[in-house]
């Protein structure tokens, strides 16, 4: 394939393009907050030439396919976005289970990982405020075709009205004794020396009202609680919503090698009802002992998983507990850097530190049989959605704050799921109303 060809056009909100194709299968958006340099871009993606689906029964090597799939490496235009077509994918929590061979069950109907291949795209540029249509074929002739189709979504997109009020028709939660009491076991587990930490979440399942797609609360979290690396896709009869704030992995071409990025998050806070009490439990939260320690074992979790595939001597933690302010949290952020060994590649990561330590815990493979024994089959939570470039690159969220739809009728259900990360001094309680802090923003679009 030639390098990309592309044509920019004004600048429209993703979420308004994302309105007009939301109902289509293979329809992914990967939606930013328009916030500093992690939420510059945004992309829609539709009408992929190839898709793979890797289901917990079939054989194959699903990391040796997804490299298939995003076939031999090449160059990216210079200026362009990051993204310059490719392969963008959904890597279940299970697909970690065929590298650590736990035995995990699955969640019913869902596969270990689906990708496809998109030769055309629109990039959202929020720090320029401009949109590119990117077209990426055999030649040079079908790169411009494939960003003509693109730029003629910008163009056909019309306005939809947004919808107002409940989005939800019921809503219903866990019981919130059972959850404290699986705190308590790991509190437990974490005395007798077992682990040192488990993420162990809760769920919410409900109905939306007669009318109302899934779609309609990507939308509206998008205008109201935009998140960084939040992300939409639509099946045939299921729809993935995640308004994640968390970098997993991410991977970029530099000129002495791949540079890898993760960007743990460990440590809550809630927001204040006011400037001076929002700024007191930042700052309560940035001096927090135990959520600082929380943050640190993830943070060598995570450079033990980058070491399995980086450069000897590249792995280097270049930020520690950095308060990030989001919608409805504080979180604390650290940042793990590292550079691939020559041998390497975004896949070879991909593989190395499945499922995302941050939603794990440490030690990881226990600690992922301790959740599985207090929680059902994750899927497509808590897993990863990722776009992989035909250059080398790669970007990855983790999914938290996500809730899967399941069409039902003329209707949709949904689960959604959020954790706490579990350690010694962990009260049953706070850690209970923190999986609350960290669903309000999805609840609250719900709601209305």
């Amino acid at each position: 394939m030639e390098t990309a060809a592309f044509i920019k056009g004004n600048w429209r909100e993703p979420a308004e393009i994302l309105a007009a194709y939301a109902e289509e299968p293979w329809t992914i958006a990967l939606l930013s907050d328009g916030r500093g340099e992690a939420g510059r871009w945004s992309y829609i993606a539709r009408h992929p030439d190839a898709v793979l689906s890797i289901a917990p029964t079939d054989d194959p090597d699903a990391f040796a396919e997804l490299a298939d799939l995003i076939g031999p490496h090449q160059e990216n235009e210079r200026g362009g976005p990051p993204f310059q077509g490719g392969v963008i994918g959904l890597a279940a929590y299970e697909l970690g289970d065929r590298i650590e061979g736990i035995g995990l069950g699955r969640y019913p109907g869902w596969p270990d990982l689906i990708a496809a291949r998109y030769p055309a795209l629109l990039a959202f540029d929020h720090l320029n405020r401009e949109v590119i249509a990117v077209g990426r074929g055999e030649n040079e002739l079908s790169n411009m075709e494939y960003a003509h189709e693109a730029m003629g979504w910008l163009k056909d997109a019309e306005w939809r009205p947004r919808r107002y009020g409940a989005l939800a028709e019921t809503i219903t939660h866990d019981d919130p004794a059972t959850y404290e009491a699986a705190v308590r076991d790991v509190v437990a587990r974490i005395g007798a020396g077992e682990i040192f930490q488990a993420n162990v979440a809760r769920r919410w399942t409900g109905a939306l009202a007669a009318g109302v797609k899934p779609s309609d609360l990507a939308l509206r979290l998008a205008r109201d609680s935009a998140a960084p690396f939040a992300a939409y896709l639509r099946l045939e009869d299921r729809a993935v919503i995640s308004n994640s704030p968390e970098r997993f992995v991410r991977v970029t071409p530099e000129d002495n090698g791949l540079a890898v990025e993760s960007r743990p998050i460990k440590g809550t806070a809630p927001r204040g009802a006011d400037a001076a009490e929002d700024a007191r439990l930042s700052a309560a939260l940035a001096a927090s002992a135990k959520d600082q320690a929380e943050n640190l074992m993830i943070v060598d979790l995570m450079r033990n998983d980058l070491s399995r595939v980086a450069a000897g001597g590249s792995v280097e933690t270049s930020e520690l507990f950095r308060v990030e302010t989001f919608a409805n949290v504080h979180h604390l952020v650290s940042t793990v850097r590292a550079r691939l060994a020559e041998a390497k590649s975004a896949v070879d990561l991909l593989r190395a530190a499945l499922p995302p330590g941050s939603i794990t815990g440490a030690p990881k493979v226990q600690a992922m049989k301790v959740i599985a024994a207090l929680e059902p089959p994750r899927g497509p939570f808590f897993g990863a959605m990722f776009w992989a470039g035909f250059d080398g690159a790669l970007d990855a969220n983790v999914m938290i704050r996500t809730a899967l739809f399941e069409r039902e009728g003329d209707g949709w259900r949904f689960e959604a799921r959020a954790g706490a990360g579990l350690i010694a001094d962990s009260d049953p309680l706070a850690e209970r109303i923190e999986t609350e802090d960290k669903i309000a923003a999805l609840l609250g679009a719900l709601k209305g």
